[in-house]
C-alpha cells in the first residue's frame, strides 16, 4: 500500500551515485520531492527526468531538494546523470527496499507480460517530514509542471 497524504514519512538510506550514503532525515526542514521511477535511460524515465532538469532552477528558488530513486545501480545513476546533465540526486535501491517500503514496487504488466517493478509515484515531504502530497500513474512530459503547480499553491 501506498504511504498516504498526512503521514510521516519513512526515513531510509541509499547510496546515491557517487557511493555516498543519504537518509532522507538528513533533508529535515526542507521541501523534499521524492520520485520514484522504473529504470534509468529509458523513454519516459528520461522524459520524466530531464523535464526536472530543465525546471531545476524554480525547485531550487522554492527551497525543494529533488532526490530521485530506482532499483539501478549506482553506476547506472552515474552514467544517467552524466549523460543527461542531471543536476539532482538519484538514490540506487536495488534490492527494493524502500521502493517496498514506500508500497511502490509491485507487479505490472507490459504488452502482456507481467513482471515486478516499480509504479511510477513520486511523494511531495514538508519540512517535517509529513507526506503532502501523493502522485500515482504520472505522465512523465507533465509532471514536473504538475509538482511545480503543487508546490507553489503550498507556498502561497
Amino acid at each position: 500500500m501506498i504511504l498516504q497524504e498526512g503521514k510521516q514519512d519513512t526515513d531510509f538510506t541509499l547510496s546515491d551515485e557517487n557511493e555516498k550514503v543519504h537518509k532522507l532525515s538528513d533533508y529535515q526542514g526542507k521541501y523534499v520531492l521524492l520520485y520514484f521511477y522504473p529504470k534509468d535511460n529509458t523513454k519516459g524515465c528520461t522524459t520524466e527526468a530531464c523535464n526536472f532538469r530543465d525546471d531545476y532552477s524554480a525547485y531550487r528558488e522554492a527551497g525543494v531538494v529533488i532526490l530521485g530513486v530506482s532499483p539501478d545501480s549506482t553506476k547506472s545513476h552515474k552514467n544517467f546523470i552524466d549523460k543527461f546533465l542531471l543536476p539532482f540526486t538519484l538514490l540506487a535501491d536495488p534490492n527494493h527496499k524502500v521502493c517496498d517500503l514506500y508500497g511502490v514496487w509491485g507487479r505490472k504488466k507490459f504488452m502482456g507480460r507481467e513482471y515486478d517493478g516499480v509504479f511510477r509515484t513520486t511523494f511531495l515531504i514538508n519540512p517535517d517530514g509529513k507526506i503532502v502530497k501523493v502522485f500515482e500513474n504520472v505522465k512523465p512530459g507533465q509532471h514536473s509542471k504538475e509538482v511545480l503547480e503543487v508546490i507553489n499553491s503550498l507556498k502561497e
